[in-house]
């Protein structure tokens, strides 16, 4: 009997701690990918990964603006001639090389020391606070052969969904 790997994305942790004036976050991201996207990156397909960070009161409106607003990308991939997996953060990062499939995943679900905003506009801001993180698979990075069926098929609209984190005081 096969058995079916679970597509899902979620974000599993958010720490946040002031360093020298600066609010700073860690992150751990489970990325959760589908047999097809799993097949697609070892045949050399390269996956682009989208975290949306916000910062944002509690009780705001949805068109409320945001006191940090930051998309990270990110790109994982296989080199056949090294037999490795890159991960790098886009644009221009050289990335880092992983001899395994699952280790490649894991560090690309690390977000470690990302500077989100200086201490002292936080304390302009009236209520509480929380840090929103959304991941998912950027379907418009894909190769176009590919673009079709990852528009139609379930196992390609791989996110997160928004999580929401209280900020510590």
């Amino acid at each position: 009997v096969a058995t079916q790997v679970v597509a899902e994305l979620g974000v599993k942790n958010v720490r946040t701690w002031n360093d020298g004036g600066m609010l700073v976050m860690d992150a751990m991201i489970d990325y959760g990918f589908s047999e097809d996207a799993l097949e697609a990156l070892d045949n050399g397909v390269p996956l682009t990964l989208e975290v949306h960070v916000q910062l944002r009161n509690a009780d705001a409106w949805v068109w409320d603006d945001s006191l940090v607003d930051q998309r990270l990308r990110y790109v994982i991939r296989y080199k056949p001639l090294s037999e490795r997996y890159l991960v790098s953060q886009l644009p221009g990062d050289s990335g880092r090389s992983y001899v395994t499939r699952d280790a490649a995943i894991t560090a690309l679900g690390e977000i470690e020391g990302l500077q989100l905003v200086s201490a002292d506009r936080l304390q302009d801001e009236e209520g509480p606070l929380e840090i929103q993180v959304k991941a998912s698979l950027d379907i418009e990075e894909l190769p176009l052969p590919l673009k079709p069926m990852a528009y139609l098929l379930p196992s390609w609209k791989l996110s997160s969904g928004w999580t929401k984190w209280p900020l510590a005081p």
